[in-house]
């Protein structure tokens, strides 16, 4: 189900985020009824919140009366930061796979969680379900790792005092993962061996920004026998080139 924010006294903006947060990738064309279902709102307020936004280019009614994400919010997205960061991180992800064979993804931190901004699948890898768009776990996955090691103190609290099983593997003791952050802050390499799904193990590095402060993650995936460490370099390497294309496309912004 949507998150529900009904509670009293929110502002405008929340009432119209409880109904674009019924829309996910499942659940891209929705109807009233729909809409008014996944988030808890009342038929006739949602029907009058819709039409605003429908109003505003935010969504879009078909012909047949349903709903769907609207123009003007894919020409907002385009601005934010996971989108930039796609752009410049693509022709380095392309470079990995071809170095390494294996799957590659980028990703951000957003909230508690890692948001995959691109996915470029390799030639000698494991079929992988993280699409762009996805979120993962930040203490189990390589890359959530990555993330975590460098996210505010909240942030780690937050994460650990939630952390639930995903395969047989996953470590959900609190002092272990502190121990593992501590590594990955010393040696700016995160490991992922089976602890988010059986067979398939992963290595990650974070990608910094020109503030110092970290700005993304990218992580190699592969089947649990082949020593991705071996490429660990080639990782490293590709993230100092995705910072400064970064820096490079922030710098073309300010200039223009």
């Amino acid at each position: 189900m949507a998150v529900v924010r009904t509670a009293p006294g929110e502002s405008v903006t929340y009432r119209a985020l409880a109904l674009l947060d019924a829309f996910d990738g499942q659940h891209r064309v929705l109807s009233l009824t729909q809409i008014a279902r996944r988030t808890g709102v009342p038929l006739a307020t949602a029907q009058r919140r819709l039409r605003d936004l429908v109003d505003g280019r935010l969504l879009e009614q078909r012909g047949d009366g349903l709903f769907e994400i609207g123009a003007r919010m894919w020409q907002l997205g385009l601005l934010s930061r996971p989108t930039s960061m796609r752009e410049a991180a693509l022709p380095h992800l392309q470079d990995l796979v071809a170095r390494t064979g294996q799957t590659v993804h980028v990703a951000v931190l957003d909230g508690h969680a890692a948001l995959v901004v691109d996915r470029i699948a390799g030639s000698r890898t494991v079929p992988t379900r993280h699409m762009p768009g996805a979120r993962l776990p930040l203490y189990c996955t390589a890359v959530g790792k990555a993330l975590l090691a460098f996210a505010p103190v909240a942030t780690q609290q937050a994460v650990l005092a939630a952390m639930v099983p995903q395969t047989r593997y996953t470590v959900t003791d609190p002092a272990v993962i502190r121990r593992q952050l501590e590594r990955i802050r010393r040696t700016r390499v995160a490991e992922s061996r089976q602890q988010h799904r059986v067979g398939v193990s992963s290595r990650a590095v974070p990608v910094f920004g020109s503030d110092g402060g970290i700005s993304a993650a990218i992580a190699l995936i592969g089947p649990a026998e082949v020593n991705l460490d071996v490429h660990v370099e080639a990782l490293r390497s590709s993230a100092a080139a995705i910072a400064r294309s970064v820096e490079a496309l922030e710098q073309r912004w300010f200039e223009g």
